[in-house]
């Protein structure tokens, strides 16, 4: 499996208080018994399908969705207890849930209650430092921010997108600039102090004036972080059938444009640019996707959900329905898995610790004395503190250096 650094990047979204060091996450690696310390679980249903995304996702039924609910919660006890993967043993014991979708908060009250409920039952979350959970605008109330709250989320991630009502209904979401501010402000009175604003760059149609007034905006609200993601045009979506038609065209010049624009406006707010698509305020980087881009192991739950735990990585099955009959039937959910080799896992470390403020460690690219002197006269790669680090410049071209190595 070729490493996908946007799919890492989103089962991961989102530096880590007490995190080890490289040198102590290969010996954690080594160790054969160990426990996870990351969770992701996968809810795909949406009340409408965005034509731009290729995750897996599926529209809500009601009729499913208890089922599928009492499914998570049987695939999660699978792992409750200590289980084997190669040569190595594991307990769970988290440190971040992270639970994305799809629109996890398109679930209704009772089902949330049941799902963050049974979490509690199931796993021992003494050790528990961030419970994100994707919201979108159009299913926030003040009745299930509370029963977050309550439960111990402690970190939302708002599907805002765009502050512009027009690129809102080109971009298929529910919600308009209104509806997203008050869902905002909800978050904010039911006493959540971490929340992020997920933005979208380099639309078709879209304007640097627009782009700089959504950053304006966001600013003003003052979220703890922010990501913000060029479109790209993924197989398997509305958006990519309309650029192969020649009715959306990409803007390289254009979107590199957008991206020093992001960096120049958050970085003067005072957000920390700690990795290519986020910023975050000191303290508020996001714990769990800090995780992944370090090669933490990880156990995923729910349909297509993935799992990494040491050389072996799975993926559930892309399909709800399947998965809640495997999970009732007795069957396992997985429907692919794979050895990692050790060229695999270096690949994947120097593609995703790249894109971080951090970079990657010289020891890392010995082998690519060449590559590294040729990037640096281009300005793109400095050494900084035993480790290579892209330059301003550098992280608008993050995936061609990072194309360099592999």
């Amino acid at each position: 499996m070729a490493v996908d650094t946007e799919l890492l990047g989103r089962f991961c979204e989102t530096p880590i208080k007490g995190m080890a060091s490289d040198t102590d996450a290969l010996q954690f690696s080594n160790r054969r018994t160990s426990s996870v310390r990351h969770i992701y679980v996968h809810i795909p249903f949406c009340a409408r399908i965005c034509p731009y995304c290729a995750f897996y996702k599926d529209l809500l039924d009601r009729s499913q969705t208890w089922r599928f609910c009492e499914a998570l919660l049987r695939n999660l006890e699978l792992h409750q207890s200590r289980h084997r993967t190669g040569n190595r043993r594991f307990s769970v014991l988290p440190s971040t849930i992270y639970f994305g979708g799809g629109t996890p908060t398109a679930l209704n009250t009772a089902q949330l209650e049941l799902l963050l409920l049974g979490f509690h039952r199931s796993l021992d979350l003494s050790q528990l430092v961030e419970w994100t959970i994707e919201a979108n605008p159009g299913s926030v109330s003040a009745r299930k921010a509370a029963l977050l709250k309550k439960f111990g989320v402690n970190r939302i991630s708002l599907g805002v997108q765009s502050w512009d009502d027009e690129l809102l209904k080109l971009l298929g979401r529910e919600h308009n600039a209104r509806h997203a501010e008050e869902s905002f402000r909800m978050l904010r009175d039911s006493g959540f102090t971490n929340v992020n604003v997920d933005l979208m760059f380099g639309l078709p149609g879209q304007t640097l004036h627009q782009w700089r007034a959504t950053l304006e905006k966001t600013i003003g609200l003052q979220p703890e972080h922010v990501s913000t993601y060029c479109l790209t045009y993924e197989e398997d979506t509305e958006f990519f059938l309309r650029h192969v038609r020649g009715e959306f065209r990409q803007d390289p010049d254009a979107e590199a444009e957008f991206f020093e624009i992001t960096m120049a406006i958050l970085e003067e707010a005072g957000y920390e640019h700690y990795e290519i698509s986020n910023y975050a305020r000191p303290g508020f980087e996001s714990a769990h996707n800090r995780a992944y881009w370090l090669g933490k192991d990880y156990l995923g739950i729910g349909p297509s959900a993935v799992s990494t735990i040491g050389t072996q990585r799975w993926q559930n099955v892309c399909d709800y329905r399947t998965y809640i009959e495997r999970l009732f039937s007795g069957q396992s959910p997985h429907e692919t898995t794979e050895n990692l080799t050790d060229e695999m896992k270096r690949t994947e470390r120097i593609a995703l610790a790249l894109r971080t403020r951090d970079g990657i460690s010289a020891s890392e690219l010995k082998g690519f004395a060449q590559q590294t002197d040729e990037i640096i006269r281009l300005q793109l790669l400095v050494q900084s503190n035993g480790n290579f680090v892209l330059t301003r410049r550098g992280k608008a071209l993050a995936d061609s250096v990072a194309e360099a190595f592999l």
